[in-house]
């Protein structure tokens, strides 16, 4: 008999120690292992943990056998790690309903639970006694599932089981989005059932679902029925999110130290070696002590402060427990572990001596680890004097099964019996590494052949979508129906995957379905799903930021390849060539570079090679020849305007019959249930007195028409008014009014809608009459407002029997509604209908989850509260949808617009975060009123033409828009004139400004305006003989109107015209063609004195209508420009009058309301000096110092204060008093009053500027507040700015609590 060597001998001492705490504890029945002998239940991510030095060992056994008995042992001990896998597996399956809910809620009622019955894998708890909802335990469980039967195990034995992991896998999807209870079964850290998102889960699961992908169940043995998928999208959104929240774990919780497991061993989740080591150095730093770390600040586990008869906390309780916190040796496993990883042998070495100092010495010798090390009561005062210098005492579970597994599998790795990539065969360990550069595949189809011909004459060759058949071309929308029937199965009960929508990394593989392949178009050209796709310029803006996306984020064989598909929606207006904005796109695609990405564009023929392409396994026939079992007859509510299911039932395949048949006319029948079909009879026609009706906007101005059409001696006016008026359903939208001017019950507003509806005999409203109104409406405004009544009274499933009985739903022609607005382009329109239908924003939850994941809180609806809604953590879509409705008042334009800000804020969030700087809630409502504020400023208009101007923004010019009050860079308004509906429609649009206050069309143009300009009078002052007058003949029209034009530019940018008054130039400029007009509106209200003249001297062209309007944010003055052409001739200018209104104009200080606007703006926008709150904290020592929950409190308090600028002010005050802190003033009062400082320094400015002479005009008080406004509008710094002011009054203020036997000074 061989004998045994001395690592043989080692081993089968670990062999003992693992027996001895671990594997004697496990269940003969169950396999499950109960946490300690005082705690008998079984938690999931306990047993997970515990398990793995089990696996080791089993996996060194296997490695290092001497003996045959050895091969028996490591066989012995992977069984025992497979029965506890399967018993876990079998308590999950038993709740396999909560699983199927918690799909499409992700509620705390329907989640897992966190621990179970050891003997017999039932529930020990109810749904609600115990924070169950733990994200990171069940991705433990899939990610360590994944990696042990990479190595060899078989624990799944059935497809059953195979579909229940699929919908576990849809189950932690969602991670990122779901705030859960956390590691710690705390949530927030006072304890108090608050759920938040944790680092520590969004990581796992990130981990987890990396792992499984295309990973086979059955090991080796398995096929195509037996692997797993996953969305790579979602992987993606749990790295983004990840990444946007380390080094902070938490929204309570600014460092954790779990989250070493994210970072390291087992879920190398992060890609960024850099944030690894710095969320590392943050842990040891503040979190490590004598005896191991804590598990994050102010913790009161088990510290002797804490009332062990309660669980939760109270808030100002937290600080008892800071700097005694428990200090727990398990993390000390955990770095063990990351230095063999890493590679840092000298973390090793270090690590293991301090845990030999802190395990305890058991029976026979064994090393046993505590759970955690607490403070004695007696010693408590000493510790908070001088931290970390108190002897602690063993407290908890000995061992902690948890920490003694991580501790025997880093002994184990330490010491050569196992390498890392034995417990880690799927290579997560390399997440760091750096990843090959990305090409991205651009294949450019055209919809028809006549948009095929359109980019040949712009030189662009492409190809058709039935030009590249047998490859077939379809919506993403589509690729979501596909893989919502991943994962079914009819005898658990299990509906497969979401109806969710389809990422750009799904969308940029090919697909083998049947044997034939399938492409598909990105989500954001898909106009069915959300109206973001009808802007071209938006297209673009979306396509950019999707190709850098796929550049840093693409981790699959094989490039990615985007199917970008050019409809008929992107052509002009004309629709004879391409609109401007897409073509441009085109040529910079075909450049090979765009977005920052590289960019390879060819047929799609050309890429099949280099793709990357999936095999749909679970869309292969099923065992009775069909797509489909028989007797499935689940449906799903997610499908919502579909449903195939039926269609499906009895659907036999001959037996010669192509399988590729079945799955063609199954997506034609899906693409033809989720195409509307066309319903709705056109409105009103152009010309004759058509013309007279559609000139009519909305049916307020019908009451009126009647007397309108006697002038006009229109006959039968009764054919074209509908006799019984129909007032407009929808609300009117007040963004600018205050509260109280909101009609809370709505009564007066229903009442008045319903006096004048058609009624039938019994006085009901009679909705027959309404049909037959729709046939007759004159414009696409009123169709949407009796389809929206018809919705409100009969439903949206209503037969409507128009043309035919039953007749097309109301929802039906909704959505055919809405695409016909779509066309149009009319957005205030397209918003309305977006509402009624309830489109799905589709990313809204994942924008909510991005903000929230950066630290920042959001409140949608209008201020004030209750009114205002706050979102602290992420919620479900339809939670979240039906909080922005409740905000908003059942208003449906405030309602969806709310909806697009947020997307909007989360797009900036992700790519310029510094524009959120020192802002920690976001309040939409209100800064929905401020873009309509600055509309109102920058137009020259009324509130409510404002807040008309703004629903009628196009995505891409509201993003723009939103930009601009972010960054607080200067934009530009051009407003134009189009004809839509048979009627003119207003259109505005935003564009960038300058330095100099030009847009960037102007900045480019003014140059060579002025060169052309000078090159005319050159030739004219050649051709000029004797005293000849200088005149511009009728073939110069462009250079006058650009002449005149120019004038305007010139004066926007405050520059001398004094050249352009001299000699008589101005005498002729308008001689001939060219007709232009301008006004110039000032910071102090505009004249229109000068377009008064122009339109009595018809110097105003009939053709379209173009105004620039600038608002400047250092120089605080609008410039509108207006300017025509048309053919006819004009009048001459007077040489004086234009020079005498830039005189008038140029007298005014433009500079007049610049501050009191900038704090009006951060005011609103909640934003604060960077370092402000973290100042706040010195003064008040409240929480710790970089708790968000700190910020958010001292915002609310400040939110209080309705005036934005008396609220800056405040601020203002308040950072004047935080330089007292670095004074040696020992205390300034229990309570500061702020508000006292505030008046304080006001008095005092008051007084100063009487005693120079102002009058009382100037010093006008807000009746408020009683605050100068000129105050408000004065500069920070300078002799009469609020901070001089500002200090003085806090001077006099503590001046009573400074020592009264002098100071000194240095």
């Amino acid at each position: 008999m061989r004998s045994r060597s001395n690592s043989g001998v080692r081993l089968d001492g670990y062999g003992r120690l693992v027996q001895q705490t671990i594997l004697r504890h496990q269940d003969a029945v169950t396999g499950l292992l109960p946490a300690s002998a005082d705690h008998r239940d079984a938690w999931v991510r306990d047993n997970v943990y515990s398990i793995l030095a089990v696996w080791g060992l089993g996996l060194a056994y296997r490695k290092n056998a001497d003996r045959d008995e050895d091969k028996a042992k490591a066989y012995e001990l992977e069984q025992s790690v497979v029965k506890l896998m399967r018993g876990l597996l079998q308590c999950m399956m038993r709740q396999v309903d909560k699983v199927e809910a918690f799909k499409y809620s992700q509620s705390t009622r329907d989640c897992l639970h966190a621990k179970y019955n050891t003997h017999t894998c039932a529930t020990v708890v109810g749904d609600h006694e115990w924070g169950h909802l733990q994200m990171d335990a069940t991705s433990l469980y899939l990610l360590m599932l994944a990696q042990m039967t990479a190595s060899g195990l078989h624990i799944i034995h059935s497809l059953d089981e195979v579909n229940f992991i699929q919908n576990l896998v849809f189950y932690i999807e969602a991670a990122y989005k779901t705030a859960d209870f956390g590691i710690w079964e705390r949530g927030d850290k006072t304890n108090q059932g608050i759920t938040e998102l944790n680092a520590s889960s969004v990581g796992m699961a990130k981990a987890a679902l990396e792992a499984l992908d295309e990973l086979d169940l059955f090991g080796a043995k398995g096929g195509p029925q037996s692997v797993i998928r996953v969305l790579s999208d979602e992987v993606q959104h749990c790295q983004s999110i990840l990444h946007s929240m380390l080094p902070r774990a938490s929204m309570s919780k600014e460092v954790d130290a779990s989250v070493l497991s994210v970072i390291s061993y087992p879920a190398f989740a992060v890609e960024d070696s850099e944030l690894v080591e710095i969320t590392k150095q943050e842990i040891i730093t503040k979190l490590q002590g004598r005896y191991g770390c804590c598990r994050f600040l102010r913790d009161g586990y088990r510290t002797p402060k804490e009332d062990p008869n309660r669980l939760y906390y109270e808030p100002a309780e937290l600080k008892l427990f800071e700097n005694i916190e428990c200090e727990w040796p398990l993390f000390w496993a955990y770095l063990i572990i990351d230095g063999i990883f890493s590679g840092n042998m000298e973390q090793v070495q270090e690590y293991r001596e301090a845990l030999e100092g802190v395990l305890i010495k058991g029976k026979n010798g064994v090393s046993l680890m505590p759970e955690l090390y607490s403070v004695p009561l007696d010693k408590v005062d000493e510790e908070y004097r001088n931290p970390h210098t108190v002897d602690r005492i063993p407290m908890g579970k000995l061992p902690l099964m948890w920490g003694q597994s991580l501790y025997i599998l880093g002994c184990l790795m330490a010491e050569g019996f196992l390498a890392p990539g034995e417990i880690d065969p799927l290579n997560r360990r390399f997440a760091t590494v750096p990843k090959p550069d990305v090409v991205v595949q651009v294949c450019i189809l055209a919809e028809t052949e006549g948009i095929k011909a359109v980019l040949k004459k712009e030189d662009i060759d492409v190809e058709t979508v039935a030009d590249v058949y047998p490859i077939r071309v379809q919506p993403a929308r589509i690729l979501s129906h596909i893989y919502a029937r991943l994962g079914r199965n009819k005898q658990m009960c299990l509906t497969g995957r979401p109806y969710r929508h389809m990422g750009v990394l799904g969308t940029s593989k090919l697909y083998n379905i049947r044997k034939n392949i399938f492409t598909f178009t990105p989500q954001f050209i898909d106009q069915q799903q959300f109206y973001l796709a009808l802007d071209n310029k938006m297209i673009v803006e979306m396509l950019r930021t999707d190709l850098s996306y796929l550049c840093s984020r693409w981790r699959m064989t094989g490039q990615p390849t985007i199917t970008f598909l050019i409809s008929h929606t992107m052509l002009d207006e004309t629709g004879s060539s391409m609109h401007p904005t897409v073509l441009a796109t085109l040529r910079k695609l075909q450049d090979g570079y765009f977005g920052g990405a590289r960019i390879q564009t060819g047929k799609l023929s050309e890429f099949l090679t280099t793709s990357c392409r999936t095999h749909l396994s679970f869309m292969d026939p099923g065992p009775e020849g069909k797509v489909f079992a028989k007797s499935y007859k689940f449906s799903i509510d997610s499908f919502e305007e579909l449903d195939a299911e039926e269609w499906l039932h009895g659907l036999q395949i001959a037996e010669d019959a192509d399988t590729y048949d079945e799955v063609a006319q199954y997506l034609d029948h899906l693409l033809q249930r989720t195409v509307p079909q066309s319903n709705l009879p056109p409105t009103a026609q152009r010309g004759g007195l058509s013309r007279f009706r559609a000139a009519v906007h909305t049916t307020r101005d019908l009451m009126s028409l009647a007397s309108k059409a006697k002038d006009l001696h229109v006959q039968n006016v009764g054919m074209y008014v509908p006799s019984k008026i129909f007032q407009a359903s929808q609300q009117s939208v007040k963004l600018l009014s205050s509260p109280h001017q909101h009609d809370v019950d709505g009564k007066s507003h229903a009442l008045h809608a319903e006096m004048n509806l058609p009624r039938d005999e019994d006085g009901n409203v009679d909705c027959k009459a309404l049909v037959d109104q729709l046939r007759i409406c004159p414009t696409l405004q009123e169709q949407a407002d009796i389809l929206y009544m018809l919705h409100i009274l009969k439903g949206p499933e209503w037969h409507t029997g128009l043309d035919s009985e039953p007749g097309p739903t109301v929802k039906e022609l909704l959505t055919e509604l809405y695409v016909r607005v779509g066309n149009t382009r009319q957005w205030a329109l397209i918003r309305y209908i977006s509402g009624i239908l309830k489109k799905k924003v589709e990313a809204l939850d994942e924008a909510c989850t991005a903000l929230v994941s950066h630290q920042k809180h959001l409140t949608v609806g209008l201020p004030p509260e209750p009114r205002e809604k706050t979102i602290s953590a992420p919620i479900p879509y339809e939670e979240l949808v039906r909080l922005i409705d409740e905000a908003s008042e059942k208003n449906l334009s405030v309602s969806i617009l709310t909806q697009e800000i947020m997307v909007y804020l989360a797009m900036y969030i992700r790519t310029q975060p510094a524009l959120f700087a020192e802002m920690f809630r976001i309040r939409i409502g209100l800064i929905i009123q401020v873009m309509a504020t600055e509309l109102a400023h920058s137009l020259r208009c009324s509130a409510g033409e404002a807040t008309e101007n703004l629903m009628n923004l196009s995505p891409s010019d509201m993003k723009s828009l939103l930009y601009h009050i972010l960054s607080g860079k200067e934009f530009g308004v051009e407003r134009s004139v189009r004809s839509v509906d048979s009627s003119l429609t207003t259109s505005i649009s935003i564009c960038e400004v300058g330095a100099v206050g030009a847009t960037k069309p102007e900045r480019a143009g003014i140059v060579k305006l002025k060169s052309e300009i000078k090159q005319q009078l050159d030739k004219r002052r050649q051709s000029l003989t004797g005293s000849k007058p200088l005149s511009l003949q009728s073939g110069d029209a462009d250079l006058k109107s650009s002449l005149v034009t120019c004038v305007c530019w010139l004066h926007a940018w405050g520059l001398s015209c004094s050249w352009l008054q001299k000699g008589a130039v101005l005498q002729g400029v308008l001689q001939g063609a060219g007709a232009a007009g301008w006004a110039l509106l000032g910071a102090g209200g505009g004249s229109s004195a000068l377009g008064t003249w122009l339109g009595e001297h018809k110097l105003l062209g009939s053709r379209r209508l173009r105004s620039c309007g600038i608002f400047n944010f250092a120089a605080v003055s609008v410039v509108l420009v207006l300017s025509a052409q048309s053919a006819g001739h004009s009048e001459l200018l007077g040489k004086g009058s234009f020079s005498s209104m830039l005189e008038d104009q140029g007298s005014k200080d433009s500079r007049q309301g610049q501050w009191q606007r900038r704090r009006r703006l951060d005011g609103a926008l909640n934003r604060v000096p960077v370092g402000f709150y973290q100042k706040v904290w010195k003064v008040l020592q409240k929480m710790t110092p970089g708790e968000i929950k700190f910020a958010v409190h001292v915002e609310s308090v400040l939110n209080r204060v309705p005036q934005p600028e008396y609220r800056q002010l405040l601020v203002e005050a308040i950072l004047v008093l935080t330089m007292l802190v670095d004074m040696e003033v020992h205390t300034i009062g229990g309570i500061i009053a702020v508000e006292k400082i505030l008046q304080m320094a006001n008095d005092l400015f008051y007084e100063e500027q009487k005693a120079l002479g102002a009058d009382d005009h100037m010093l006008e008080r807000d009746p408020t507040t009683g605050i100068c406004s000129l105050l408000y509008d004065s500069a920070p710094s300078g002799r009469f700015g609020t901070m001089t002011y500002l200090s003085k009054s806090v001077a006099m203020y503590v001046y009573d609590f400074l020592p009264t036997d002098g100071c000194s000074m240095q």
